[in-house]
Protein backbone atom coordinates (compact mmCIF):
# COMPACT_ATOMS: atom_id res chain seq x y z
CA UNK A 1 0.00 0.00 0.00
CA UNK A 2 1.90 3.27 -1.06
CA UNK A 3 1.81 5.83 1.65
CA UNK A 4 0.48 9.26 0.66
CA UNK A 5 2.62 12.50 1.08
CA UNK A 6 2.13 16.42 1.11
CA UNK A 7 5.37 18.41 0.93
CA UNK A 8 4.62 22.31 1.93
CA UNK A 9 7.25 24.75 0.07
CA UNK A 10 8.08 23.95 -3.21
CA UNK A 11 12.20 25.62 -3.19
CA UNK A 12 15.04 23.71 -3.77
CA UNK A 13 14.70 21.53 -0.59
CA UNK A 14 10.60 21.09 -0.50
CA UNK A 15 10.93 20.54 -4.85
CA UNK A 16 13.77 17.70 -4.45
CA UNK A 17 11.62 15.76 -2.05
CA UNK A 18 8.91 15.75 -4.27
CA UNK A 19 10.76 14.91 -7.42
CA UNK A 20 12.50 11.47 -5.01
CA UNK A 21 9.00 10.82 -3.99
CA UNK A 22 7.16 11.32 -7.01
CA UNK A 23 10.21 8.68 -8.49
CA UNK A 24 9.53 6.34 -5.89
CA UNK A 25 5.83 5.89 -7.10
CA UNK A 26 4.66 7.54 -4.10
CA UNK A 27 1.41 9.60 -4.06
CA UNK A 28 2.35 13.01 -3.47
CA UNK A 29 0.85 16.44 -3.49
CA UNK A 30 3.09 19.41 -3.80
CA UNK A 31 1.84 22.82 -2.25
CA UNK A 32 3.12 26.51 -2.75
CA UNK A 33 1.85 30.21 -2.22
CA UNK A 34 3.81 31.24 -5.68
CA UNK A 35 1.42 29.75 -8.84
CA UNK A 36 4.74 29.41 -10.88
CA UNK A 37 6.08 26.62 -8.65
CA UNK A 38 2.98 25.08 -8.43
CA UNK A 39 2.74 24.82 -12.17
CA UNK A 40 6.39 23.35 -12.48
CA UNK A 41 5.43 20.71 -10.36
CA UNK A 42 2.11 20.17 -12.06
CA UNK A 43 3.41 17.43 -13.78
CA UNK A 44 5.89 15.87 -11.23
CA UNK A 45 3.37 15.50 -8.33
CA UNK A 46 0.20 13.80 -8.17
CA UNK A 47 -1.57 16.72 -7.43
CA UNK A 48 -0.08 20.24 -7.30
CA UNK A 49 -1.94 23.11 -5.21
CA UNK A 50 -1.56 26.53 -4.53
CA UNK A 51 -3.03 27.57 -1.00
CA UNK A 52 -1.83 29.73 2.21
CA UNK A 53 -0.63 26.90 4.93
CA UNK A 54 -1.39 29.65 7.60
CA UNK A 55 -4.80 29.19 6.65
CA UNK A 56 -6.50 26.92 8.58
CA UNK A 57 -9.58 26.32 6.52
CA UNK A 58 -7.04 25.48 3.46
CA UNK A 59 -5.26 22.55 5.35
CA UNK A 60 -8.89 21.15 6.09
CA UNK A 61 -9.85 21.60 2.31
CA UNK A 62 -6.97 19.60 1.22
CA UNK A 63 -7.58 16.78 3.58
CA UNK A 64 -4.16 17.27 4.57
CA UNK A 65 -4.96 14.65 7.74
CA UNK A 66 -5.42 12.12 5.90
CA UNK A 67 -1.84 11.75 4.50
CA UNK A 68 0.27 9.66 6.24
CA UNK A 69 3.46 12.14 6.62
CA UNK A 70 3.63 15.81 5.60
CA UNK A 71 6.95 18.05 5.08
CA UNK A 72 7.25 21.42 6.12
CA UNK A 73 9.72 22.87 3.75
CA UNK A 74 8.75 26.72 3.50
CA UNK A 75 12.12 28.89 2.95
CA UNK A 76 12.97 31.83 4.88
CA UNK A 77 9.48 32.65 6.24
CA UNK A 78 10.15 31.19 10.08
CA UNK A 79 6.18 32.30 10.78
CA UNK A 80 4.73 30.76 8.42
CA UNK A 81 6.61 27.17 9.11
CA UNK A 82 5.64 27.56 12.72
CA UNK A 83 2.12 27.96 12.06
CA UNK A 84 1.58 25.33 9.46
CA UNK A 85 3.48 22.90 11.89
CA UNK A 86 0.96 24.10 14.83
CA UNK A 87 -1.59 23.60 12.57
CA UNK A 88 -0.66 20.27 11.32
CA UNK A 89 -0.21 19.07 14.78
CA UNK A 90 -3.81 20.34 15.72
CA UNK A 91 -5.34 18.53 12.95
CA UNK A 92 -3.73 15.11 13.72
CA UNK A 93 -1.32 14.57 10.77
CA UNK A 94 0.37 11.38 11.73
CA UNK A 95 4.02 12.29 11.21
CA UNK A 96 5.57 16.00 10.25
CA UNK A 97 9.34 16.74 9.08
CA UNK A 98 9.69 20.46 9.17
CA UNK A 99 13.02 21.57 7.39
CA UNK A 100 14.74 24.43 10.44
CA UNK A 101 16.34 27.52 9.66
CA UNK A 102 18.52 27.71 12.53
CA UNK A 103 18.66 25.99 16.15
CA UNK A 104 16.01 28.30 17.83
CA UNK A 105 13.60 27.64 14.77
CA UNK A 106 13.94 23.86 15.69
CA UNK A 107 13.70 24.55 19.70
CA UNK A 108 10.32 25.91 18.84
CA UNK A 109 9.22 22.83 16.25
CA UNK A 110 9.95 20.38 18.47
CA UNK A 111 8.33 22.13 21.32
CA UNK A 112 5.10 22.43 19.46
CA UNK A 113 5.11 19.10 17.98
CA UNK A 114 7.29 18.29 15.08
CA UNK A 115 8.00 14.90 15.53
CA UNK A 116 11.28 15.41 12.82
CA UNK A 117 13.36 18.52 12.36
CA UNK A 118 16.23 18.73 9.98
CA UNK A 119 18.92 20.97 8.79
CA UNK A 120 19.74 20.44 4.88
CA UNK A 121 22.22 23.30 5.15
CA UNK A 122 24.43 22.89 7.96
CA UNK A 123 23.88 18.97 7.58
CA UNK A 124 25.43 19.25 4.10
CA UNK A 125 27.82 21.80 5.21
CA UNK A 126 29.24 19.09 7.75
CA UNK A 127 29.23 16.78 5.45
CA UNK A 128 31.77 18.87 2.84
CA UNK A 129 33.90 19.99 5.78
CA UNK A 130 34.64 16.01 7.12
CA UNK A 131 35.54 15.25 2.94
CA UNK A 132 37.32 18.72 2.72
CA UNK A 133 39.52 18.37 6.07
CA UNK A 134 40.57 13.61 5.45
CA UNK A 135 41.20 12.47 2.28
CA UNK A 136 40.23 9.32 4.23
CA UNK A 137 36.85 10.43 4.73
CA UNK A 138 34.72 9.71 1.32
CA UNK A 139 30.93 10.67 3.40
CA UNK A 140 29.68 11.45 6.83
CA UNK A 141 26.45 11.03 8.26
CA UNK A 142 25.42 12.71 11.36
CA UNK A 143 23.35 10.37 13.62
CA UNK A 144 23.62 12.77 17.28
CA UNK A 145 25.41 15.35 18.06
CA UNK A 146 28.08 12.82 19.45
CA UNK A 147 27.90 9.48 16.94
CA UNK A 148 27.83 9.32 13.23
CA UNK A 149 28.54 6.61 10.71
CA UNK A 150 31.46 7.71 8.46
CA UNK A 151 32.72 5.81 4.87
CA UNK A 152 36.29 5.51 5.38
CA UNK A 153 39.06 4.33 2.48
CA UNK A 154 40.78 1.26 4.36
CA UNK A 155 44.54 2.22 4.87
CA UNK A 156 47.83 0.80 4.69
CA UNK A 157 48.06 -0.63 8.13
CA UNK A 158 44.83 -2.66 7.53
CA UNK A 159 45.62 -4.27 4.24
CA UNK A 160 45.81 -7.88 4.64
CA UNK A 161 44.25 -7.89 7.83
CA UNK A 162 40.95 -9.46 8.98
CA UNK A 163 38.72 -7.90 11.45
CA UNK A 164 39.48 -10.34 14.08
CA UNK A 165 42.86 -9.51 13.37
CA UNK A 166 42.65 -6.01 13.91
CA UNK A 167 40.27 -5.74 16.59
CA UNK A 168 38.80 -2.53 15.66
CA UNK A 169 35.71 -2.53 17.69
CA UNK A 170 38.19 -3.18 21.19
CA UNK A 171 40.39 -0.90 20.52
CA UNK A 172 38.48 1.76 19.16
CA UNK A 173 34.95 1.59 19.98
CA UNK A 174 33.60 1.36 16.70
CA UNK A 175 31.99 -0.88 14.45
CA UNK A 176 32.65 -1.99 10.64
CA UNK A 177 28.48 -1.93 9.72
CA UNK A 178 29.62 -2.59 5.81
CA UNK A 179 32.77 -3.12 3.51
CA UNK A 180 32.46 -1.39 -0.02
CA UNK A 181 34.51 -3.55 -2.60
CA UNK A 182 34.06 -1.94 -6.33
CA UNK A 183 30.48 -2.59 -6.99
CA UNK A 184 29.60 -4.92 -4.29
CA UNK A 185 28.49 -4.25 -0.25
CA UNK A 186 29.22 -6.54 2.27
CA UNK A 187 26.49 -5.97 5.07
CA UNK A 188 27.82 -6.87 9.08
CA UNK A 189 30.97 -8.30 7.19
CA UNK A 190 32.41 -11.67 9.23
CA UNK A 191 35.57 -11.50 11.72
CA UNK A 192 37.72 -13.48 9.00
CA UNK A 193 36.72 -10.86 6.15
CA UNK A 194 40.10 -9.89 5.04
CA UNK A 195 40.26 -6.03 4.46
CA UNK A 196 41.82 -5.35 0.67
CA UNK A 197 43.44 -2.62 -1.02
CA UNK A 198 40.92 0.40 -2.09
CA UNK A 199 38.37 -1.20 0.41
CA UNK A 200 35.85 1.21 1.61
CA UNK A 201 34.66 1.09 5.38
CA UNK A 202 31.74 1.94 6.38
CA UNK A 203 31.86 2.48 10.15
CA UNK A 204 29.35 3.43 13.04
CA UNK A 205 30.73 5.29 16.64
CA UNK A 206 31.08 8.01 18.77
CA UNK A 207 32.79 10.72 16.79
CA UNK A 208 36.24 10.95 19.35
CA UNK A 209 36.40 7.12 18.44
CA UNK A 210 35.87 7.69 14.75
CA UNK A 211 38.65 10.39 14.13
CA UNK A 212 41.17 8.58 16.45
CA UNK A 213 40.14 5.33 14.05
CA UNK A 214 40.70 7.88 11.31
CA UNK A 215 44.06 9.09 12.70
CA UNK A 216 45.35 5.72 12.87
CA UNK A 217 44.22 5.17 9.25
CA UNK A 218 45.71 7.86 7.93
CA UNK A 219 49.37 8.02 9.68
CA UNK A 220 49.81 4.35 8.65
Amino acid sequence: MKKEFAVIGLGRFGGSIVRELAEEGMEVMAIDTKEDRVNEFSMIASHAVMGDTTDESVLKGLGIRNFDHVIVAIGDNIQASILTTLMLKELGVKHITVKAQNDYHEKVLLKIGADTVVHPERDMGKRIAHKMVSNSVLDYLELSDEHSIVEIVAGGALIGHTILELDIRAKYGINIVAIKRGNDINVSPQANEVILQNDVLIVIGADSDIHRFQKKVMND
